[in-house]
């Protein structure tokens, strides 16, 4: 997917309105999750990424920085996030007890 013509969320934007649900991908353009909820607020807030699994069953929630995402919205509207991590290494992430 190409990224570059989607726009960037700005700060007031990074809400979980605009977040929850959104897709993230991985550094190869793979979708590694969604986010389910978020912690915090503005750029300093965590995100809660569910990681694999099958629509939701048996994914693994991982905590991730929203300043490690590239969040943005695409032509169709949809919010989605960029991480420059690949999947192996939020895999391998420790699971996020709520």
């Amino acid at each position: 997917m190409d990224h570059t013509a989607h726009t960037r969320l700005e700060p007031a934007e990074l809400n979980a309105t605009n977040l929850e649900g959104a897709t993230v991908y991985d550094t190869n353009d793979e979708k590694v999750g969604s986010i389910s909820h978020l912690h915090g607020h503005g750029t300093d807030s965590h995100v809660v990424v569910d990681v694999g699994g099958f629509l939701g069953i048996g994914a693994k929630p991982v905590s991730l920085r929203l300043a490690q995402l590239d969040v943005m919205r695409g032509s169709d509207d949809t919010v989605h996030a960029v991480t420059t991590m690949t999947r192996d290494q939020i895999d391998a992430m420790p699971e996020h007890k709520h």
